[in-house]
């Protein structure tokens, strides 16, 4: 298999991004799912009330890519996964919610 070029990096990301986007938008409006109200009685207790967005696994992911430079495929889909996390994130919270709603509703920790 031929390694990921930077273009095919930028494209993949861009589609994965987009489809992490639509399964949020989907799960918070077409579900009315809410991570203040749906999860804080479960994960906001395990992470002692810090809320873990997903664009933070994003940034984890996108410094852990590094541990992979060996392997340049695991390289690349880890780098397209923690992109798209992370910038599925802020086109949530500043693109989508804030228009929709008037809030990015962007907490660091869950509202109690």
């Amino acid at each position: 298999m031929k390694p990921f070029t930077t273009r095919q990096i930028a494209i993949d990301a861009i589609i994965l991004t987009f489809l992490f986007e639509l399964l949020t938008v989907i799960l918070r409006f077409g579900f009315s799912l809410e991570s203040s109200r749906h999860t804080a009685s479960t994960v906001g207790v395990l992470t002692m009330g810090l809320r873990i967005h997903h664009g933070y696994i994003g940034i984890a992911m996108i410094i852990a890519v590094w541990f992979f430079k060996s392997k340049p495929i695991v390289f690349a889909w880890i780098l397209i996964m923690g992109i798209a996390l992370f910038a599925s994130d802020m086109i949530h919270h500043f693109m989508v919610l804030w228009p929709a709603t008037g809030s990015p509703q962007f907490h660091l920790v869950y509202p109690y």
